[in-house]
């Protein structure tokens, strides 16, 4: 396994209330986590939320049991006909028919068969590897800095992808193959939502590796907090001071 290559205590700058998580997608199996322990039974998506809540390293193979389509999603196992024939999100009300949900798997975000094995997932301040993707959970004011911190050095756009359902596949997978930053609020998926896995108004963020070094440089040099946040007086006085400072320095170059 590679060196790890990135400093994570900036993240500690933020003042989460959960841990961040680096999660890691392998062929092999890992040397140095436990294996999630073999009588659980959950999901992709409530593993993530249970290294939360533990605050330590395990990871999940094909061996353990997982409740919903993770596995389906990682590439473990076919997608049974009745998940793609869309019959299920007429029956739970998420669609009005069943070639509306058929259409999201069109969308979806799902990894090569057999090429994953096993899914380490741990928190910030324990991770061992270097991550494929890290995920934070966020309130509003605490993910407007981190998505500032995604376009502080690049200008990139904010971008938000996914579907009703299967969130995993957006806030795991979607943003380790295609490389882009993504956001999503589980409020709004239904499988997140019904098992309530995070606070109202939670914002999942996922930065992919190849953004990592940037993002964890730009956290560690812009303003977590600016000032035009504090109040709408301090907004608009410090734009017209921007404005008129601009105005005179044009004047005398």
């Amino acid at each position: 396994m590679s060196v790890l290559s990135h400093d994570f205590s900036v993240l500690n700058k933020l003042g989460l209330a959960l841990p961040p998580v680096g999660v890691k997608f392998d062929l092999f199996r890992p040397l140095d986590i436990p294996q999630l322990e073999l009588d659980s039974a959950m999901s992709l998506c409530e593993m993530l939320r249970e290294c939360q809540r533990r605050s330590s390293p395990f990871y999940f193979s094909n061996e353990n049991t997982e409740t919903c389509v993770g596995k389906c999603l990682l590439g473990m196992e076919e997608f049974p006909p009745s998940s793609e024939s869309g019959q299920i999100g007429k029956r739970l009300g998420i669609w009005q028919d069943p070639r509306g949900n058929r259409n999201v798997y069109r969308h979806i975000t799902k990894l090569a068969p057999g090429s994953v094995n096993y899914v380490s997932f741990a928190p910030f301040n324990q991770i061992t590897f270097n991550p494929d993707v890290l995920v934070i959970a966020a309130n509003p004011d605490q993910a407007e800095a981190v998505m500032r911190a995604t376009t502080y050095a690049t200008g990139m756009l904010y971008k938000s992808t996914a579907t009703a359902v299967m969130g995993c596949s957006w806030f795991l997978l979607y943003p380790y193959i295609t490389g882009e930053v993504n956001f999503v609020l589980p409020g709004i998926i239904h499988g997140p939502h019904g098992r309530h896995l995070y606070d109202s108004g939670t914002v999942l963020i996922t930065i992919p590796y190849h953004w990592l070094p940037v993002f964890l440089a730009s956290l560690e040099e812009m303003p977590l907090k600016l000032t035009g946040h504090e109040s709408k007086e301090h907004y608009y006085s410090e734009f017209e001071g921007i404005l008129a400072d601009l105005e005179g320095e044009m004047r005398n170059p």
